[in-house]
């Protein structure tokens, strides 16, 4: 019995342990079968072969664009030194907790008499974004990118697709489009420039290409569609109208190229909008229309030459509209001018609603700012403005802008934002129902309102003299202001009047 039992025992065994190498083996070689076997070995044709060949064909597509565009995109290293104050633990103690005289504080010195030169130190911080070649001229090749990756660059270093380094060199840099354009030599002339687009003709639901380093990963591909045209970059202080793709762009694509199914550079990738930090379909690239004569401008001035007109400008909002009689036409409200200025002296006034440049009508603020922008000084534009429900024509001949003009307060008349009073308003300043007139807001520093005492808040009642009820009549009387002014102004329930201005 036990011999019996021993032998059904070691039958059992060997009969798994055979099941076992069998079933080992099945996973690994093909067993010849039956005819209605089927292995995962097996090729079977899952797509029809119609639509295979069009999916085969946008594959083909996209190798291709890849191919040819790559080449021309590069990877940018760069190089910041950064300037900090140290701290002294025994003197910011001692001052912390005994206190200090105060010492007379000039360039050189803190208020607590140490050289703040002594206190500084210097660090490098390393950064890697992306660019794309778009000029050569002899040896030199021009690599645009984003200002925010090398405008404040002191070492650059382009890297190419097949892993070639050189030096780069700063050409130009612009914050307010955040554009910048980088140099190298190279005497190799089989490096491609890439071929600039038609940002213009792109329409939402293109197919288009994201390229660039993200995150360090060089020469990355994504693909997506054009998700919108026009998105403002006035929440992040740029004046460009962005196209917005579902292309992945990441830390690093910054720089990169969108680019269309013909190969060509429609964009270069710039922002995206992001709770994690990383792609969730929303990427913003600057149209490359808005970038094109910057490239020359950069190369021969080393900077971006903007037109300017003279005037501050701001969206109108419903209220703005209706009290100035404009409708909800599309434009943008010139609320104040500069004194002296082209505008000026065109005649253009505070208040003038702006509808169209040349005959092209006019979208928002930032689409005048970009117009104004690509205009060279010297050239006579005409404006068409909405005055007193009217429009007019006006002929103003563009100027170049000037970081330090178009920043002096001392000239943009009249100083501050005039509001329409709404219920809102009369509510929050506790106004009369008889009290008329526009609520004062925004008093800029050193400005005309700012010399006659002009503070948030105030009511004014009247323009030299002359009684104004609404936004409308008080640009109307603005309008005729010539060589001084004052004002009637309505404060904690009582009238008085300002001093005079003169220009």
């Amino acid at each position: 019995m036990k011999s019996l039992s021993k032998c059904i025992i070691f039958t059992g065994v060997a009969a798994l342990l055979t099941f076992g190498i069998i079933s080992f083996s099945c996973s690994k070689t093909q067993v010849t079968g039956t005819a209605d076997t089927v292995y995962a070995e097996s090729k079977s044709q899952i797509v029809p072969a119609d639509a295979l060949k069009i999916v085969e064909a946008l594959q083909k597509s996209f190798r291709a664009i890849s191919d040819g565009v790559l080449p021309s995109v590069v990877e940018v290293d760069v190089t910041e030194t950064k300037t900090v104050q140290t701290i002294d633990p025994f003197e910011d103690f001692r001052k912390f907790f005994f206190g200090m005289p105060d010492f007379e504080e000039d360039d050189d010195k803190n208020k607590d008499g140490n050289d703040k030169k002594k206190r500084e130190r210097k660090f490098e911080q390393k950064g890697l974004g992306s660019g794309v070649i778009v000029k050569r001229t002899g040896k030199t090749l021009y690599v645009l990118t984003n200002n925010h990756v090398a405008g404040e660059a002191t070492k650059i270093s382009i890297k190419l697709n097949d892993d070639r380094k050189f030096e780069g060199k700063l050409v130009g840099a612009d914050a307010r489009m955040d554009i910048a354009l980088v140099s190298f030599e190279s005497d190799d002339k089989s490096i491609p420039v890439a071929s600039l687009g038609d940002s213009d003709a792109v329409k939402t639901g293109d197919i288009c290409l994201a390229m660039g380093a993200p995150l360090g990963y060089s020469q990355s591909v994504t693909q997506g569609i054009v998700s919108a045209k026009g998105r403002s970059g006035s929440g992040i202080g740029n004046i460009n109208d962005f196209i917005q793709t579902d292309a992945a762009i990441n830390q690093g694509n910054s720089g990169g190229p969108l680019v269309n199914i013909y190969g060509e550079v429609i964009g270069i990738n710039t922002w995206i909008a992001s709770q994690s930090g990383g792609s969730q379909g929303l990427g913003f690239s600057i149209p490359i229309n808005n970038i094109k004569g910057a490239i020359d401008s950069f190369i021969n001035n080393g900077k971006i030459v903007y037109g300017w007109l003279g005037v501050s400008l701001m969206p109108a909002t419903k209220e703005y509209c209706d009290a100035l009689g404009v409708g909800e036409t599309g434009g943008a409200l010139a609320s104040q001018v500069f004194i002296d200025s082209p505008a000026q002296k065109g005649g253009m006034k505070p208040g003038d609603y702006i509808v169209e440049i040349d005959g092209s009508v006019v979208k928002d603020v930032e689409h005048v700012q970009r117009e104004v922008g690509r205009i060279p000084a010297g050239k006579v534009v005409q404006f068409t403005v909405i005055r007193n429900e009217k429009k007019v024509n006006i002929s103003v001949k563009i100027e170049e802008r000037s970081d330090k003009i178009s920043s002096d307060n001392g000239k943009l008349w009249p100083g501050f934002i005039a509001a329409p009073i709404t219920d809102e308003i009369r509510q929050e300043l506790e106004l009369e129902k008889k009290v008329n007139g526009v609520a004062v807001t925004n008093v800029l520093p050193k400005s005309p309102a700012a010399s006659l005492r002009l503070q948030t808040g105030d009511i004014i009642t009247a323009v030299n003299g002359k009684p104004v009820k609404d936004l409308k009549s008080f640009y109307a009387e603005i309008a005729l202001v010539e060589k001084s002014v004052n004002f009637d102004i309505y404060s904690n329930g009582g009238t008085i009047t300002t001093g005079t201005y003169k220009f």
